[in-house]
């Protein structure tokens, strides 16, 4: 009993000796310069009061001791468009943070942005204050003043009255925003156009879109994310849809990001010196439409740049359609699908005639076999017209004609 007891005793002596002894931790001043994962952040374009996603920086210290960093802040202070948060806290200016040797540490980068006039540059620095050194890491971004369009249970967004859009200010939509039965909404050169997630625009029949962009001044529509990771990224938000008896006209127009492009049901289309890509189904989808489209350029949509569903009227001179994605493998990717029936929402199947398909001085290419594939099917007009374009194409068997 007396051995056991003298037995626990020396194992908690021991213990307690060694805690005794154990290394505390000390920092010392840095005598080395911090590296880091990069020496700009280049934060995605933001709007007026909306805060931008998070950014984030790695510091890492090189040395073999623990280092206590004595200052690191906004260079602007509480002035600055950005906040930083730094060891878990945020704020604009840190004093004596601690980083172990061979260690990092992240700081995430926001912006919140008041706008001053259309676009302006937001641009600020990190600075890291140690007896090493100043040091200072770039934060960079593009403001935009902006108009929002947001759909709530209370506010249906939509457009009532003649309306004109400006490139004063970029246009924000959330949800639908919808063009009115016989409005019209012209959107002006320069105008740039964002949809949130899941949202989009519809146009009422009778309702007219004009989207007047010139060579110099494009017209942009896109999702609301900004940073060019996006730029070749689809399902960003919906797709334009345009109702039966409706009426598109759009010239010199950017058009990506979204699930499909232009939905036409019933409508028409005149299309000019556009660029329409990035769909992870249709750039255009057009149902018993009538498409006419002059130096039109498409590619990397999922299923089909083009699809044409129940027929309808459609020309194409001078497109470009190139249809070859790196993201979307497990789809279709054809530059043109034709048919002459649909499939309607409740499950019935309807034909209509194919008046015209015409492809005119163009190139029509995919990473498939066939770039076209017609598909006729019961006894309506089935139309079409190759001309002077170039084509990729392997046999009747698989593009049908």
């Amino acid at each position: 009993m007396k051995f056991k007891l003298l037995l626990f005793c020396s194992f908690w002596m021991l213990v307690f000796s060694v805690s005794c002894n154990k290394d505390e931790i000390s920092f010392d001043a840095p005598s080395q310069e911090l590296s880091f994962s990069r020496d700009t952040v280049f934060c995605d374009t933001v709007y007026h009061q909306v805060r931008s996603e998070t950014y984030a920086v790695k510091v890492y210290n090189n040395e073999d001791k623990d280092i206590m960093i004595p200052k690191i802040g906004l260079e602007k202070g509480a002035a600055s468009l950005y906040k930083i948060n730094v060891d878990g806290k945020t704020g604009h200016e840190f004093t004596n943070v601690p980083l172990r040797k061979k260690d990092s540490l992240f700081i995430f980068v926001e912006i919140a942005p008041q706008a001053t006039g259309p676009e302006a540059i937001a641009e600020d620095r990190v600075i890291f204050t140690s007896p090493a050194g100043q040091q200072h890491v770039t934060l960079f971004s593009v403001v935009q003043d902006a108009e929002f369009f947001i759909q709530t249970p209370t506010n249906p967004n939509v457009l009532t009255s003649n309306t004109t859009w400006t490139s004063n200010k970029a246009k924000i939509i959330y949800g639908d925003l919808t063009v009115d039965q016989d409005i019209t909404l012209n959107i002006q050169a320069g105008t740039k156009v964002y949809f949130h997630k899941n949202s989009g625009m519809k146009v009422a029949a009778g309702g007219i879109l004009n989207i007047n962009g010139t060579q110099s001044q494009q017209v942009i529509m896109r999702g609301d994310r900004n940073d060019t990771y996006y730029d070749t990224i689809p399902k960003n938000w919906n797709s334009i849809r345009m109702a039966a008896g409706s009426l598109l006209n759009m010239n010199h127009t950017r058009l990506f990001g979204g699930t499909k492009g232009l939905d036409l049901r019933q409508s028409t289309a005149t299309i000019k010196n556009s660029f329409i890509h990035t769909f992870q189904e249709y750039g255009i989808y057009a149902v018993a439409s009538t498409v006419t489209a002059n130096n039109l350029v498409m590619n990397n949509c999922g299923e089909s740049a083009i699809g044409i569903f129940k027929g309808g009227n459609h020309s194409y001179t001078h497109a470009t359609i190139a249809n070859y994605s790196g993201t979307m493998g497990s789809l279709n990717r054809l530059g043109i699908f034709a048919t002459n029936e649909f499939k309607e929402e409740n499950g019935q199947i309807v034909y209509g005639a194919l008046q015209n398909l015409n492809i005119l001085n163009s190139i029509v290419y995919s990473d498939r076999d066939n770039s076209i594939t017609l598909e006729k099917v019961g006894t309506n007009q089935f139309q079409y017209l190759i001309q002077n374009s170039s084509i990729k194409y392997s046999g009747v068997s698989g593009a049908g004609f």
